[in-house]
């Protein structure tokens, strides 16, 4: 099948589907007489495996190596186990930043609602988290 047709069977762009391939994620496609890539029930399967690895967070690198182990078909599972636990490892991080930048930001919230509230009975004054910001 062409690029287009492979496009269209894995919801990727034709762009998305060349970029892969420069980066040689995916084989580089044969070529017919008339020049035009052509590929195979194999790159569709290749596709979208590169897609579900990428939406688990994988890097492009990490995907190369997830590639490359799963194309050897050698003993994998303990290579596999960690990335499995560095990716992990990452993800349990950036929870724990976003669980502080959430905090944050409640906090930062409930300070302009009291402001909000003073400036019913008083005279407005300055935003208290602008004011927090610049004495930081």
């Amino acid at each position: 099948m062409q690029i287009g047709e492979l496009a269209r069977r894995t919801a990727l762009t034709v762009d998305a589907i060349r970029f892969y391939e420069r980066r040689q994620l995916l084989p580089k496609a044969t070529r017919s007489t008339g020049g035009f890539r052509l590929y195979t029930a194999e790159d569709i399967e290749q596709l979208h495996f590169i897609r579900q690895m990428h939406e688990l967070g994988f890097s492009l690198r990490e995907i190369r190596e997830l590639i490359d182990l799963r194309t050897r078909k050698i003993a994998a599972c303990e290579s596999v186990r960690e990335l499995l636990k560095d990716k992990l490892s990452a993800v349990r991080a950036k929870v724990d930043e976003l669980q502080k930048l959430e905090s944050q930001l409640t906090a930062d919230l409930r300070k302009c609602n009291q402001e909000l509230k003073r400036r019913q009975r008083h005279a407005p004054c300055a935003c208290p988290v602008l004011a927090q910001v610049t004495t930081q």
